[in-house]
């Protein structure tokens, strides 16, 4: 009895977790480059004397699904998607490099390059700087270029080249921002093979139909675990009652 209801205890609650998890999945499913969180449960021993029956149910480290979403053009200049593997460099709000996939680029009233969330996009050097009355273009290697308005479109200038990088999937873990970082810290190099696809964007890879699915599964799970739990506690007041009628 101690063992099941350590178990449906732990379980319960670590299952209203991941139903936690996939609700945010469900709420991002159409949030540009957005990568769908997982989280698996496992058995864990309690450690102390004298109680080698019992045993919690824990979430393991939680990761993320990194297949890409699906591209979708939208003919802005300033849309930008990754094709393939790799991650386009920003600026944190503490300051810290951190990546993401969502490319719908935007203009400062600075003049700088940056996402529709404020983040500053990196480059070679830092920031981009954008001057004014220019229309901007990203070619596939990330090189930001400038024609003045009003000019004929071969007076080009390059202004730059957006940070792209690729790291392995394994060393990056994701922060509260929604961004991801390296697990150990530090910047990730430059990689001059990630290549991007103009004027599109990329999209959530939640598959709604799966998330609902999960729900409706983890909701059963939640009530199987309760009704463990009840039964254990019946099965105390019957032996309870046994007990005090000898």
């Amino acid at each position: 009895m101690d063992r099941l209801i350590y178990v449906a205890m732990s379980g319960a609650k670590q299952t209203m977790l991941q139903q936690a998890t996939v609700a945010n999945n469900l709420a991002n499913v159409t949030t540009t480059g957005f990568r769908a969180q997982q989280v698996a449960l496992r058995a864990a021993p309690v450690i102390g004397e004298g109680l080698p029956t019992r045993a919690f149910v824990v979430d393991s480290t939680p990761g993320a699904d990194f297949r890409q979403g699906a591209i979708q053009h939208t003919g802005r200049d300033l849309d930008v998607a990754i094709e393939g593997r790799g991650w386009i460099a920003v600026q944190a709000a503490d300051g810290t490099e951190a990546y993401t996939r969502a490319g719908s680029l935007e203009i400062s009233g600075n003049g700088v390059l940056q996402t529709r969330g404020g983040l500053s996009v990196m480059g070679d050097g830092g920031p981009i700087s954008v001057p004014p009355d220019t229309r901007v273009t990203v070619g596939r290697d990330g090189t930001v270029s400038t024609v003045p308005e009003g000019n004929r479109p071969n007076q080009v200038a390059a202004l730059g080249r957006i940070k792209l990088v690729n790291p392995e999937e394994s060393q990056l873990i994701r922060g509260s921002d929604g961004l991801f970082r390296m697990r150990e810290g530090g910047a990730a190099a430059a990689d001059p093979q990630v290549r991007m696809v103009g004027a599109a964007l990329e999209g959530s890879n939640v598959n709604a139909v799966d998330a609902m699915v999960t729900m409706i599964a983890l909701a059963r799970q939640f009530d199987m675990q309760i009704k463990m739990m009840q039964n254990a506690e019946g099965n105390d007041r019957q032996a309870s009652q046994i007990l005090a009628s000898r």
